[in-house]
């Protein structure tokens, strides 16, 4: 082995296969997007029209559009954080004190979810909030709350907190996942210590589980910014990023303005920019959240 890994020949040999699958399929097509970001070309194969930071500026001073789908993605990278993280600790947290079948059961249900075709579960929702037939408007009516039915993904008041909604549930099995394995990983010592020391309840948690969580919170908060700038396929099989705006997402403006407006270099140019913005997130998300407690 020693002979091998001094020996620069197989080195490269080891490495090369590596560093090329690197290149053509992320670094390669980052920087070809980046070539027809200052473009006016229609797509691949099409006449190119250097046009330099024309689509920037229009992206960023003129485009109302690309601020809505931006702010829409922010608001659902908070929902996750807020609303989803908290609700996915304590599920993994009860999870993991009922034990026994009951523990496999239920972590086999709220999982479910994420195993589901992102269409079949488009079509349930849209099912669900069908304003005639959705069983959301029936239940109202039968309690009397006839006067809260609404065209939930029809109305521009009511869309974009039920595609909100539908989002955070989707994904509600996977953060479980994450905090339910770190959770495992906590030795139980050290919650018994704590008992010995008085603590219980939630004080428990909050002076144990949330502090040995960060490093998976610090990951968590990052990938749930990451996934909700790259939200597509559900809000694309369900609005469309209607009624209007109130529902755009990036992605879905990304989409559109590439293959149903023909406008690949404007589309390339949101690309380099969703590209940045997940950056600075991701650098963001890694200098506020930091772990002291690394080790157990």
């Amino acid at each position: 082995m020693h002979k091998v890994l001094s020996n620069k020949t197989a080195i490269f040999l080891f490495v090369a296969p590596g560093v090329i699958l690197f290149i053509l399929t992320f670094l390669a097509p980052i920087i070809l997007s980046g070539y027809y970001s200052f473009t006016d070309t229609l797509g691949p194969g099409t006449n190119v029209k250097m046009v330099g930071f024309e689509n920037y500026q229009n992206l960023l001073f003129h485009d109302e559009r690309f601020w809505i789908s931006l702010r829409n993605a922010i608001l659902l990278g908070l929902g996750f954080i807020v609303i989803q993280h908290p609700i996915c600790i304590l599920f993994a947290i009860w999870l993991d004190r009922i034990g026994g079948k009951a523990e496999k059961i239920f972590r086999t249900i709220f999982f479910i979810p994420c195993v589901i075709s992102v269409v079949v579960i488009s079509k349930m929702w849209l099912s669900v909030l069908d304003p005639t037939f959705g069983i959301l408007n029936k239940i109202l009516d039968m309690v009397g709350l006839s006067s809260w039915q609404h065209v939930w993904l029809g109305e521009s008041s009511t869309a974009l907190g039920s595609m909100l909604f539908i989002l955070i549930w989707a994904g509600f099995g996977w953060g479980l996942l994450f905090y339910y394995a770190g959770i495992k990983g906590i030795p139980e010592d050290l919650y018994e210590a704590a008992k010995l020391d008085g603590a219980s309840g939630l004080k428990l948690h909050l002076r144990i589980t949330v502090p040995l969580l960060s490093p998976v919170i610090a990951v968590q908060v990052t990938l749930a910014m990451i996934t909700a700038l790259k939200q597509m396929e559900m809000v694309f099989l369900t609005t469309n990023g209607g009624p209007g705006d109130s529902t755009q997402f990036l992605a879905v403006y990304l989409y559109n303005k590439a293959f149903s407006a023909s406008q690949y270099g404007y589309a390339n140019a949101i690309s380099i920019l969703f590209v940045v913005v997940c950056l600075l997130f991701t650098y963001l998300s890694n200098k506020l959240i930091r772990s002291d407690a690394t080790e157990y």
